[in-house]
């Protein structure tokens, strides 16, 4: 079986054959030079009644085709219909081109399932673009909370979806490591260093980490120093134990992250950049001077806020308005010390030298604001060569039975990631952290989730897997040939007479599987991961509907034990329903079972 992604699906080849029919009436028309035809899609229907797929060619090109776009439509609809695989075409409203295929397209595309196996739905359409996404990079202060969970899965599931699209993915965490709240750990953790040497320290003060997790760091403390940091003054003993402690937190974060089966590319350090002995922030501040980004002026007061909260000073400040955000931004402090805008346009003009052109941040919800700044640093240290696309990740309400679920004795104020893991497991984390819109405050219920029912999404999807392969198992008394070996067996079944598979619900499944490879390429230029996990559920919810149909109607059943034919047809669709089930989890990093335990 070839490697290579099957670059023709059904969609693309459609979209092909209305692309060469209208550069074909371009020629004949003399339509001006360069039209450009990236605009004509071909997709589904919003309405099934409307047939199967649907075009704007005419739509998008009457305006340079000098006509009306209901002519165009009616020109292009007549060269439509003369298309091998198109049954009829419809011209609607202004101008849209319906389309219905012959049903033996539908047996082709599950042919072509059959033949791609496990790389049906690869594309090329990243065609080896270097992509850089950075997520999860919580601070290095305690354990992951059930907050950055969602976007650590939004952002690994993008990973996922990007590489299966054809891209150069690289998987980023920027360690925030040199701010204020890294110095307020260190000290939380030498209240725990003087707790292992015997000191009782009481209640944990208040501004400091109260959490269990630090103990451990405490404790290896005063296993490598014993009471030699005691005598230390603080400037001495700070940056000691700031180092070991944010160490100690990324082996937790990373064993977090395990759980989940994440692993980043670059862990890149924020201090890295004011630390090598060569200032990148200030370095990136003067080469943005230097292209009369850079200057010095006030900056009005902030809306809404009271006056005396603002300070009325010159300042250094980037002209972000240049490049779309909303106001100039300041990059030093009234104390002289670099804002976090500085420090982040650096690391960004760093990803520039690395060379990528194409990046990707998840942000959390409380980020929203920060999007048109950092859209505008990139397009000012790239020279407007960059683009970065922001994601924001909304809030997770952790719930059980429909309550909230008290807060972590661990960690002192939130419930943990691995916490979350241990209880539920890491499928039904990563599914149902993906099964809503990433912009979307997100329900985790804790007892729904691990339910054996349609109502919970993740066992509904891994159970159309499992029972895909029990349907195999039990069809070997009719077709007792038939391979375990999910490639062998769909090489076998590749020669099935799927014609016969003529029933409308049959059909639809099979419809269903041809959109795969559309889905995951219009999901990966949108970065929106979600769209697998729905398109899952519903190729789940048709599979197991028709399954129950065949226990109403005895003909509909998959094993038919008088009729051999018409079982291997529908084995062979449902060897590409197990086949695309088992594709789409294996992206976005759920496993597929072969059975329900």
């Amino acid at each position: 079986m070839s490697d290579k992604p099957n670059s023709q699906h059904l969609f693309a080849d459609v979209l092909a054959r209305v692309h060469a029919i209208c550069a074909s009436l371009a020629t004949e028309g003399q339509w001006p030079a360069g039209i450009d035809f990236s605009r004509v899609v071909v997709e589904p229907p919003r309405d099934a009644s409307h047939g199967d797929m649907a075009t704007n060619a005419a739509m998008v090109l009457a305006k340079e085709a000098r006509a009306k776009p209901r002519e165009l439509a009616d020109k292009i609809a007549e060269r439509l219909h003369a298309e091998d695989l198109v049954a009829s075409v419809d011209v609607a409203g202004p101008g849209f081109i319906n389309l219905t295929l012959k049903p033996q397209v539908w047996a082709a595309a599950l042919r072509t399932v059959l033949r791609e196996g496990v790389h049906y739905g690869k594309s090329t359409i990243g065609n080896g673009a270097r992509v850089d996404v950075e997520y999860v990079s919580a601070n290095p202060t305690g354990p992951m909370h059930v907050g950055h969970c969602r976007g650590a899965v939004f952002g690994d599931a993008l990973c996922g979806l990007l590489d299966f699209a054809g891209y150069d993915v690289t998987r980023e965490y920027y360690i925030n490591d040199a701010g204020a709240q890294v110095d307020v750990l260190a000290r939380s953790a030498f209240l725990r260093y003087r707790e292992a040497l015997g000191e009782t320290i009481g209640e944990i003060p208040e501004g400091l980490y109260p959490g269990d997790y630090l103990v451990p760091v405490g404790q290896a403390l005063a296993a490598e120093y014993g009471d030699k940091l005691k005598a230390m003054a603080e400037s001495v003993w700070l940056p000691i134990v700031r180092t070991k402690s944010i160490a100690m937190m990324m082996d937790m974060i990373k064993g977090d992250l395990a759980a989940l089966n994440i692993r980043h590319d670059v862990f890149f350090s924020e201090r890295s950049l004011i630390e090598t002995g060569n200032n990148k922030v200030t370095e990136t501040i003067e080469f943005l001077r230097g292209k009369g980004d850079i200057y010095e002026g006030r900056l009005p007061p902030p809306k809404g806020k009271p006056v005396e909260d603002y300070e009325d000073r010159i300042q250094t400040l980037f002209r972000a308005t240049d490049y779309g955000d909303d106001v100039d931004r300041p990059l030093i402090k009234s104390d002289g010390s670099y804002t976090y805008f500085a420090s982040d346009i650096a690391y960004h003009k760093n990803k520039v030298d690395r060379g990528f052109r194409d990046m990707i941040d998840v942000f959390g919800a409380d980020h929203g604001g920060y999007i048109k700044r950092m859209q505008a640093a990139v397009k000012g240290v790239s020279g407007g060569t960059a683009d970065l696309d922001v994601k924001v990740v909304q809030l997770v309400r952790l719930l059980r039975n429909g309550e909230p679920v008290k807060m972590s004795k661990r960690s002192g104020d939130f419930v943990t990631l691995r916490e979350v893991v241990d209880e539920v497991g890491s499928d039904a984390v990563r599914f149902m952290m993906l099964f809503r819109k990433n912009d979307a405050v997100l329900d985790f219920d804790l007892a729904r989730v691990i339910e054996q029912s349609k109502d919970n999404a993740v066992f509904y999807v891994q159970y159309g897997h499992a029972r895909g392969h029990s349907i195999f198992k039990n069809a070997r008394e009719v077709v007792p040939d038939l391979p375990e070996d999910d490639t062998a067996r769909a090489a076998f079944l590749g020669t099935a007479a799927v014609e016969r598979l003529t029933d409308p619900a049959e059909l639809e499944l099979l419809k269903r599987l041809a959109l795969y490879p559309r889905m995951i390429e219009a999901a990966a230029v949108a970065h929106e991961p979600h769209r697998i996990a729905f398109y899952l559920y519903d190729l789940a919810s048709e599979f197991h509907a028709l399954w129950t149909r065949g226990r109403d109607l005895p003909y509909l059943r998959f094993i038919i034990t008088n009729d051999a034919e018409i079982t291997r047809a529908r084995l062979a669709m449902v060897q590409g329903v197990v086949s695309v089930l088992a594709s789409g989890l294996a992206v976005l990093g759920v496993h597929a079972p072969t059975e329900m335990r």
